[in-house]
């Protein structure tokens, strides 16, 4: 499981001393101390422009790729020839959001590098927020709120442009004619009701036919998916294999079959590059164990069978020796309503030696955590094993992590392998180090934080708390407690990924303000829980809704699950009179009358999530959903909204990768890589666009 990028409030409160705050407690604690480094490094660190654009309602960042230097070449090539494979899956995304995704990419690609006209127009320019839209979301729908965004340009624009064209660029169907391709694409781009979301979870409507994505073809219902896959499970099967996870299921002469992502199979052409430059790593990775889990991924992309996905998963999560790592593959479900299909994602990274000390102590103590939550002693893991924790430096980003990417990351997904063998927890510190710098000054403190007391807490503490509870969420959370035998991993359907994402935070939350976590030195008094507290109630019943839309509701599983959370807390703490909502000027602000009352509330949330989660309770999580994680006060909403605009802040982050350039000898080995932050948004999004886009148009 990944934890979307919450740090939006973070990066709204966080300026320059601010973070030379956090370094200096980073520095006093003996889990983290930094060493080694050079003015001349931190000097150059100042000088990085971490900002590039800004768009609609998105900003586009770099990130560092820090610490490149201390690599040793081997390790280097290995990061080249993944960052290679990471970069070949980017169409297999744009293709699984929506079959007309490719098409619709591709034409607008063709007007932005040959436009005629004139680009002062207004047309011209909502074309280019369009197009820049598009690739920012990898797809025609909102990266994060799901629904489609429609272009700022008209009809006649897009038609007089597509025309103008050299018939050869326009994305047609074989024998198509330009009128017939527009005539087939123009409502998809244009009409509000067609493909309106791309995952709808609405209770009351057929979740497979009402969105948007492609891991279903025409005419496949809700009730036929569940159908069709229940029956391949076995209750008493006690090591299940994802079904469904790497395919699409289609009807063919009224029969429902998979058509599976796999070299020879669906995305043939994609998955050919990326098993090639996962051929090429082998000759320089670093151990027995990295080369096993790579030769496994190779298999299970050759055979798209999910016993060697498992096979991979168990060699992969065993390998926690290497310095480099990865995520490459068919890895989360968010993106498919019942959860059962999974996205193509891609990130390399390496180890940050200097932060992954922190890290480690909550995996060494995890039985401890595990042993004393508030959960029912049947939910508990008896033995909670081989939790292997790390901060790491993203080296590249792609597919499903590109160019907006986790803050942290928890893998892998299936139960009884996390059970047996463990997982890996990982927090991505040049990611947030990013979020942190590139925000310097924004406001957002004076405007949402409730009083002197709370912004206090936040200067001294927020970045701290914040990277700690995704460790903590991603560590801890999604490793602990146990389905109860014979449960379905899929009982809670179009819920389950916001259940899982609650039950990681609210053991996150729980814990952060335990004193263990001080006497472990993760923190340095018993205060600073009190920042992340703050902020998680603030984000969850108020600015988390600057990222929707007016009348929109929460869609996105994240949103819902910190929604949930911060809602119930509101509803059940009113007795205790433990935390408000209360206007003061004029403005809506949180106030939080009583701290440990609200661990306490956490805590008994967290039992009784953990309780559905273990049973399968599929009633009660629909009810906790939509009671309290999917509608939005529309009053509040508004005020939200007007606040965030004059403040002038992007709600959503994303990036441009760094671009390697491999050097090599006459034998063809590689013997240096080099590393260069200069290009531009729409740059890169061309050159991959040129470079790593084999795929056909259409694939339906």
């Amino acid at each position: 499981m990944v934890i979307r990028n919450f740090v939006v409030t973070l990066q709204q409160i966080v300026n320059f001393s601010i973070y030379m705050k956090k370094t200096i407690l980073l520095m006093m604690m003996t889990v983290a101390v930094c060493t080694g480094c050079t003015k001349e490094k931190q000097q150059a660190e100042t000088a990085f422009d971490y900002n590039v654009e800004k768009f609609a309602d998105l900003g586009v960042l770099r990130y560092q790729v820090t610490d490149w230097d201390s690599l040793s070449i081997n390790q280097k090539a290995y990061i080249y020839c993944l960052q290679e494979a990471a970069l070949w899956g980017r169409d297999i995304l744009f293709d699984q959001n929506n079959r007309y995704n490719l098409a619709i990419r591709r034409t607008l690609e063709a007007i932005y590098t040959n436009y005629k006209g004139d680009k002062n127009t207004d047309d011209y320019k909502a074309f280019e927020v369009y197009t820049k839209r598009v690739w920012f979301s990898n797809g025609i729908h909102h990266h994060y709120g799901e629904e489609k965004f429609l272009p700022g340009f008209s009809e006649d624009f897009f038609t007089n442009a597509v025309c103008e064209l050299d018939p050869a660029l326009i994305p047609a169907r074989k024998g198509q004619s330009a009128d017939a391709f527009l005539a087939e694409i123009i409502p998809v781009m244009f009409d509000p009701t067609i493909m309106a979301k791309k995952v709808n979870q609405d209770p009351n409507v057929d979740v497979i036919v009402a969105s948007a994505n492609n891991y279903y073809g025409d005419g496949v219902t809700e009730k036929e998916v569940e159908t069709y896959y229940n029956a391949m499970k076995n209750p008493k099967d006690l090591s299940p294999v994802p079904y469904g996870l790497n395919s699409r299921l289609v009807k063919k002469d009224g029969k429902l079959v998979e058509e599976v992502y796999k070299v020879g199979g669906l995305y043939s052409v994609a998955l050919e590059k990326v098993v090639y430059w996962l051929t090429e790593a082998q000759q320089y990775a670093e151990n027995d164990k990295q080369k096993a889990a790579t030769a496994a991924l190779i298999e299970f992309y050759k055979t798209g069978s999910l016993k060697t996905y498992d096979q991979y998963a168990i060699a992969w999560v065993q390998d926690n020796e290497s310095m480099v790592d990865y995520v490459n593959g068919f890895t989360e479900s968010y993106g498919d309503a019942l959860g059962i299909k999974a996205s193509w994602e891609a990130m390399v990274n390496f180890q940050d030696i200097r932060l992954t000390k922190s890290v480690k102590i909550l995996s060494e103590n995890a039985q401890w955590f595990e042993n004393n939550s508030p959960v029912a002693q049947e939910f508990k893991k008896e033995k909670v094993k081989g939790i292997t924790a790390k901060a790491i430096t993203a080296a590249i980003l792609g597919g499903d992590c590109y160019p907006t990417t986790p803050i942290g990351v928890n893998l892998p997904n299936s139960n009884w392998i996390r059970k047996e063998y463990g997982s890996k927890s990982v927090t991505i510190t040049n990611i947030t180090d990013a979020y942190d710098k590139a925000a310097a000054g924004s406001g957002f403190a004076d405007e949402f934080v409730c009083c002197p007391e709370e912004k206090k807490l936040m200067e001294e503490y927020g970045s701290l708390t914040d990277n700690l509870h995704t460790s903590m969420h991603e560590c801890l959370g999604h490793a602990s407690g146990q389905l109860l035998p014979g449960v379905d991993p899929d009982a809670l359907k179009a819920y389950g990924s916001t259940w899982e994402e609650s039950r990681a935070d609210l053991f996150a939350l729980y814990y952060i303000a335990d004193p263990k976590v001080v006497e472990l030195g993760l923190l340095p008094n018993m205060d600073a829980y009190k920042a992340e507290y703050y902020k998680y109630m603030m984000n969850g019943l108020m600015t988390q809704l600057s990222r929707i839309e007016a009348g929109k509701s929460i869609e996105e599983a994240h949103m819902r699950n910190r929604s949930m959370i911060a809602h119930w807390v509101l509803d059940h703490g009113k007795a205790g009179n433990v935390v408000e909502l209360v206007k003061e000027n004029g403005k809506t602000v949180v106030v939080v009358h009583d701290y440990a009352k609200l661990r306490e509330l956490f805590g008994q949330l967290l039992a009784e999530v953990q309780r559905v989660k273990s049973t399968g309770d599929f009633k009660a999580a629909q009810n906790l959903v939509e009671t309290y994680a999917v509608k939005v006060d529309p009053v509040l909403h508004q005020e939200v909204l007007a606040r965030y605009k004059k403040l002038n802040i992007a709600p959503y982050k994303g990036f441009v990768n760094p671009v390697y350039q491999a050097i090599k000898d006459k034998d063809g080995k590689i013997s240096g890589v080099n590393i260069t932050y200069t290009e531009g948004y729409a740059e890169q999004q061309l050159r991959y666009s040129k470079e790593y886009s084999d795929l056909p148009t259409y694939n339906d």
